[in-house]
Parts: structure tokens; sequence; C-alpha cells
């Protein structure tokens, strides 16, 4: 996968946009950054939670990392190279869903399941 094709999934999710952080192109719903490119161009850093950080890095962990600018945040680094379409998808839809405000929560349902489920004209 190539940040194209993650960028792709992201902003098949509602409200999301282009945009930047670092000096490097970011995804935001409703200005708050969800993802991000990394400087090396193969790594995007996504808004998670601790468990699922900590699981990802347990599972997967030719995919996801950290460095130690990520140690104190709730955010996980993942190889675009290595990384699987579904599982990006999903990490998207999480980063949405702790990024996105209540308001657009309640409008789509508050799921990862749900937000991967809209079909494109809702999104």
């Amino acid at each position: 996968m190539d940040f194209d094709a993650f960028k792709a999934l992201g902003l098949a999710l509602p409200l999301v946009e282009e945009s930047t952080s670092y000096g490097t192109p970011a995804l935001k719903v409703k200005g708050k950054l969800m993802a991000r490119l990394k400087e090396d161009g193969e790594s995007v850093a996504v808004r998670t939670t601790w468990e699922e950080r900590e699981r990802l890095l347990t599972v997967e962990p030719e995919t996801y990392y950290i460095t130690d600018h990520y140690r104190d945040h709730p955010w996980v680094l993942v190889r675009l190279p290595q990384a699987h379409p579904d599982g990006a998808k999903l990490r998207l839809a999480q980063a949405w869903l702790l990024a996105a405000p209540k308001s657009l929560l309640k409008l789509h349902g508050a799921s990862v399941e749900s937000i991967c489920a809209l079909p494109a004209a809702r999104r």
C-alpha cells in the first residue's frame, strides 16, 4: 500500500479532508488530525487508543511500530508497504471515531463497523 491508497481510504470517511501536519500530508476530520504521512514517506502516524496500539505492536510488529516521539501519545506508526487495506481501513475508521466531534458521531453512528459500512453517498 502507498500513501495515495491510504489517503483514498481516509477521504471516503465522513467530512475527512486533506491537510498538512508538520509539513507533511495529513488527514483531518473537522480540523482534528487523524493521520499524517511521516517524513520518511513510507510510514503514517495514526490516532488510536493505548489498548489498540499495544495490541497492534504485539500482533503485527512488522507493520506497526512507535518511536520515542510517540511513546507518550496514543498514536501508532504504520509501515505502508506492509499494511493491508482492510487493516488500514479499520485504523482510519478508529482514528475518525477518536477525532470526530460528538455531533458527527451521533449523525453517523459511533462504531467502527458503522463507519466502514457507510455508502459513499452518505460519507
